[in-house]
């Protein structure tokens, strides 16, 4: 919810408008049983401050969240996604989060981390646990509260339905925002 003023109300009469959350896109990236993870760079004003969370980022303005997902998984880390695999939506009062599974392809040492402090493969045991050791801190660290929820229903699907068996919704742009 946002305060806003009509042009032609003074201050001293506020409208109050509903604004919609704002809606993103996020990739899990799983390789050999773990999952890659960003360590979100330690500065207060981010969400997720010196967390761990899944890469992506908010949706453009006409685009679609698969679309995002794409973009910004090769601006953060240079990942080339084919086809990566719908889950479901997440929404809240923060953000509507649209959830994409992709395999990593390829070894760490061949992305190139663009946005945040590190990453890192972290095993289920990391996610369960909702911390992981961090090599550039050198400390243990958070996961981001949604985000490990986001991860541990993920690895409760992985562990009753092989992910590559999992398809994109027939639209092949993701889903609309009433979805799940």
């Amino acid at each position: 919810m946002i305060n806003s003023y009509p042009t032609n109300a003074s201050p001293s009469e506020p409208r109050w408008e509903l604004q919609s959350p704002p809606e993103v896109a996020l990739a899990i990236l799983y390789q050999e049983n773990k999952l890659l993870m960003q360590l979100r760079d330690d500065i207060p004003t981010i969400v997720y401050p010196g967390c761990w969370a899944c890469f992506g980022g908010h949706l453009e303005r006409g685009e679609s969240p698969l679309a995002a997902v794409k973009r910004e998984i090769w601006e953060e880390i240079g990942f080339q996604m084919v086809d990566p695999v719908y889950l479901r939506t997440y929404s809240d009062q923060w953000a509507i989060r649209h959830i994409f599974a992709h395999p990593l392809t390829v070894p760490l040492s061949a992305l190139n981390l663009q946005e945040g402090w590190d990453f890192a493969l972290l095993s289920p045991d990391d996610i369960e646990q909702g911390q992981a050791y961090a090599p550039q801190a050198q400390v243990l660290k958070p996961l981001g509260d949604r985000h490990r929820t986001i991860l541990l229903d993920f690895l409760a699907l992985a562990s009753e339905e092989p992910i590559n068996s999992l398809r994109i919704p027939s639209t092949a742009e993701g889903p609309s925002l009433n979805s799940g």
